[in-house]
């Protein structure tokens, strides 16, 4: 009876101590242990070395020469309590394995989580640090951490899921990549098409009626402003080079004039004052003034207009004033110079 007594005794002092050790070190202390009587506390280091290299300084991922790899944030569990070890307590649940972590990301793959918005922010994940929760659900670190610190416990935002564990993923990253991508090569081969279709219109000429007119125009102007880009742009000078050109040209056509135009004879003459007759022009060109009579004067009345200005006929049949007309002559540049209306060589003779 004794040795009974004392064995149920001795079981209870074990419960006990293993309720007192599990309260202790997941509630008072989480370092604490009866096993180190000096109760020296040890830093809590996350044992996984992928978590601890990125929680130090984040250049884990850097350092691996661009290749992605996902890993567990979550540290390493606490070892297993007295009381758990003895079934007291009910252990934490364990950890999900490789291939558990990877049906949890083919059912979030499944869902379009890293395609959608973060839940909590609501902006694209783009190349923002990205977790995956053990229940399926996709999340910025960044959210997700102030989303832990605001609410005051480890629930998911989603599914109001528990004592989740998190693993960083990149899917976001790589498809974000790829539109990226795919947008470059969208606009590089518009690119490549409009510089194509604007170089077949510059040079294939269409059959379009309208078209083909356009098509033309654009050439001539082109071609237009080619020769008025490689002119001289000194327009004083371009304008002088004109005039000397038609200085030119104008002396050629006089002399050649001057080589056709023969000495009216007396028939020629009586035809020319027929013409001035039929005109009816009696005032001098030059001075506007009225000639000497409204009709050609005779050989009888010449004697009576002797103090009067003397009258001019040209062998074009236009009539002049014998002082006007040898003032211009006089004013004229050339040595032969042409009719003042007409600008035609003359022959004159006096009314």
């Amino acid at each position: 009876f004794c040795r009974g007594t004392r064995g149920r005794f001795n079981n209870l002092v074990i419960t006990s101590v293993a309720f007192q050790d599990h309260i202790t070190r997941t509630l008072l202390h989480p370092n604490f242990s009866f096993s180190d009587p000096l109760l020296r506390c040890k830093r809590n280091t996350p044992k996984n070395p992928h978590a601890r290299g990125r929680v130090e300084n984040g250049l884990q991922q850097r350092q691996d020469g661009g290749n992605e790899r996902e890993y567990v944030l979550d540290p390493a569990p606490p070892p297993l309590t007295l009381a758990q070890k003895m079934g007291l307590v009910a252990s934490p649940a364990e950890r999900l394995t490789e291939d558990e972590w990877m049906q949890v990301k083919a059912r979030s793959v499944q869902q379009g989580e890293s395609a959608q918005p973060c839940a909590i922010c609501r902006e694209e994940f783009r190349l923002q640090p990205q977790v995956l929760l053990s229940c399926s659900h996709v999340f910025h670190r960044a959210c997700l951490r102030a989303f832990e610190r605001f609410s005051g416990r480890k629930c998911c935002p989603m599914c109001r899921r528990e004592q989740y564990e998190t693993r960083v993923i990149h899917d976001a990253a790589r498809l974000f990549r790829h539109q990226c991508a795919t947008r470059i090569q969208a606009c590089w081969r518009g690119y490549v098409a409009r510089r194509w279709y604007r170089h077949m219109r510059k040079t294939v000429c269409p059959k379009d009626k309208d078209l083909r007119r356009k098509f033309f125009e654009a050439k001539l102007q082109e071609l237009n402003d080619s020769f008025v880009r490689y002119c001289h742009t000194d327009t004083e000078a371009f304008l002088s080079d004109i005039d000397r050109s038609l200085s030119s040209s104008r002396r050629v056509f006089e002399q050649l004039e001057r080589k056709s135009i023969s000495e009216p004879q007396e028939n020629d003459w009586d035809r020319i004052q027929s013409q001035v007759i039929q005109r009816g022009v009696w005032d001098c060109p030059i001075c506007l003034t009225a000639l000497c009579s409204l009709d050609i004067p005779t050989e009888a009345d010449r004697s009576s207009h002797q103090q009067r200005r003397r009258t001019v006929l040209l062998s074009c049949s236009h009539l002049f004033h014998q002082l006007c007309l040898e003032a211009f002559e006089s004013f004229a540049a050339d040595s032969r110079p042409s009719c003042p209306l007409c600008r035609s060589a003359y022959h004159k003779k006096l009314i």
